[in-house]
C-alpha cells in the first residue's frame, strides 16, 4: 500500500508555496500519493491568470479578484517582500543557482499526478469559480478534506 502525504496550503506566499510544491514533487518521485488542499489565500497559487471572470460577481468578489494574486508568479514573499524588491532579489538568486521557479514546481506536480483540491467554502467566500483555477482542481468540502487527511501517513499545514 502506497504512503500518503496530505498538505493543507493556507498561505498565498511564494516561498511557502515553493516549499510545499518541492515536498509534493519529491514525495511523488519516491512513490508517495499526494493531496494538496488549498484554502483561502492558498487558492491564489492555483488561479489561472488567463481566466479571471468578473461577470456575476458581487462588488467585494470583484475587489478580491482584482487585489489578490492571479497565479504563482504574482505571489509575494512571506518575509522581506519590500513591495516586490525582495522577491525580485530572491528570483535572481534562484537564477544564479539555476534553481527552478515556483511555476516549474507547479507544472511538475501537475505532471506527476499530485491531487489538487480547492476548499469549497473558501472559494464561495472569496468568489472564486472553479473555472478560474487550473483544470486539475477538484472542489472539496471540509468533511471530504478531513476524510482524505485521516488516511494520510503525514499531514502538513503551510
Amino acid at each position: 500500500m502506497a504512503k500518503k502525504l496530505n498538505i493543507l496550503m493556507f498561505s498565498g506566499e511564494y516561498d511557502k508555496a515553493l516549499a510545499a510544491l518541492i515536498l509534493a514533487n519529491t514525495a511523488r518521485q519516491i512513490g508517495v500519493d499526494v493531496t494538496m488542499f488549498f484554502a483561502f489565500w492558498g487558492l491564489c497559487l492555483l488561479r489561472n491568470p488567463d481566466n479571471t471572470d468578473m461577470e456575476g460577481k458581487s462588488f467585494y468578489e470583484k475587489l478580491f479578484s482584482a487585489m489578490t494574486p492571479k497565479g504563482p508568479e504574482e505571489l509575494p514573499l512571506s518575509k522581506m517582500n519590500f513591495s516586490g524588491i525582495g522577491k525580485a532579489m530572491m528570483l535572481e538568486m534562484m537564477d544564479d543557482n539555476e534553481a527552478p521557479k515556483l511555476i516549474d514546481f507547479l507544472s511538475g506536480a501537475r505532471k506527476k499526478g499530485v491531487k489538487f483540491c480547492g476548499c469549497k467554502l473558501s472559494m464561495e467566500i472569496m468568489g472564486i469559480d472553479k473555472d478560474e483555477l487550473i483544470p486539475e482542481v477538484e472542489v472539496m468540502d471540509a468533511q471530504q478534506y478531513l476524510e482524505d487527511a485521516l488516511e494520510a501517513d503525514m499531514q502538513l499545514f503551510i
